[in-house]
């Protein structure tokens, strides 16, 4: 009996630890709406990867590490911070309860503007083949600084992102689409 009893709660704390880390790791999303058709569409679920973006911080881990030196502030990534064409999931800057799912286009420290609906970065023209088609659109020329994001939906015509309201934090980033898995006739890899 004692045998038997102690086994259910190994199982049991076996699976609230890969709860927890799955939890700390992915998190699921449904797409609303048609801003990123073709790459996605409205209903999709999503898998979202939260640990590709994870930020160390180096200063607090040199505490502890006697061979590492590092400056205050300075982070690292435990995969990668977020690049261009990445499909992110975030927090909307104006509501955080909301979330978006949209592409990133301009990273920290770039330029990006808007002719006739074609995006420039750092003065050059971006290729975007995954977009159908371009909105005539035009946004002035806008510096991103440290930490910020632009991003833009894949339906231009249809899309509430960065040049309606401004960059996103990298704080407000939840992760990267890993993959669709839902209706499961779309299930693809990002």
């Amino acid at each position: 009996m004692r045998r038997a009893l102690r086994e259910i709660l190994q199982t049991v704390l076996l699976g609230l630890l890969l709860f927890a880390g799955l939890q700390a790791t992915i998190q699921n999303y449904r797409v609303e709406g048609s801003s990123m058709e073709p790459t996605l569409s409205s209903e999709e679920y999503l898998l979202v990867n939260k640990l590709f973006y994870y930020r160390i911080d180096k200063a607090r881990l040199a505490r502890f590490i006697p061979f590492l030196h590092a400056k205050q502030g300075e982070v690292t990534y435990l995969f990668h911070p977020p690049r261009r064409g990445d499909v992110i999931v975030f927090h909307y800057p104006k509501d955080p309860t909301r979330d978006f799912v949209k592409r990133v286009i301009g990273m920290p420290g770039e330029t990006v503007e808007i002719r006739s609906g074609a995006v420039y970065v750092n003065g050059a023209l971006l290729e975007e083949p995954y977009i159908q088609d371009l909105a005539r659109t035009t946004m002035e020329r806008i510096v991103l600084r440290d930490g910020q994001y632009f991003v833009l939906g894949d339906n231009r015509l249809h899309s509430n992102d960065s040049k309606d309201w401004g960059p996103v934090p990298l704080e407000d980033i939840v992760g990267s689409v890993w993959f669709t898995y839902w209706p499961f006739s779309q299930l693809r890899l990002f």
